[in-house]
């Protein structure tokens, strides 16, 4: 089961690093792909470009390093949650949304393949959360100290 975790982790973290690497330097874009789910106020959308890739990577970076891997999982798995959410919001609203989910060179629209994707991958969050923290994590090398 240790190695499950450590696979789900070190997957989903790469996953949620290339992700924010992706989208870093993009603010224009990424602020248009969320204003275009019509579900923020758009005073709060360019902090949210802004702070939204760098979260990605750090929440990535802790999974892979087995750092605060339960709170790292959990914190993985609301935000693929929220992203389902925000998708499937556009779809049954019929709005064409780009999800931006790789940075402004991604042209796939919001689509339930989408929404069913994110679920998967809040699943793989919630069960790092739950089975943490795997092999070679540092979490393990903290506790034994």
């Amino acid at each position: 089961m240790q190695q499950a975790v450590t696979v789900a982790r070190f997957l989903l973290g790469a996953l949620l690093v290339a992700a924010g690497a992706l989208k870093i330097g993009h603010g224009p874009a990424l602020a248009g792909a969320i204003a275009g789910f019509r579900l923020l106020p758009a005073n709060v959308i360019p902090a949210l470009a802004v702070v939204l890739p760098p979260f990605e990577i750090l929440v990535g970076l802790y999974l892979v390093a087995g750092l605060l891997t339960r709170i790292a999982g959990g914190v993985a798995a609301g935000m693929f949650v929220l992203y389902a959410a925000s998708i499937a919001s556009a779809v049954v609203r019929h709005i064409p949304a780009n999800c931006g989910c790789f940075g402004p060179g991604e042209a796939a629209t919001a689509d339930w393949p989408h929404v069913g994707f994110d679920l998967v991958l809040a699943a793989i969050g919630f069960f790092i959360a739950w089975r943490a923290p795997g092999a070679l994590a540092l979490d393990r090398k903290w506790k034994s100290t």
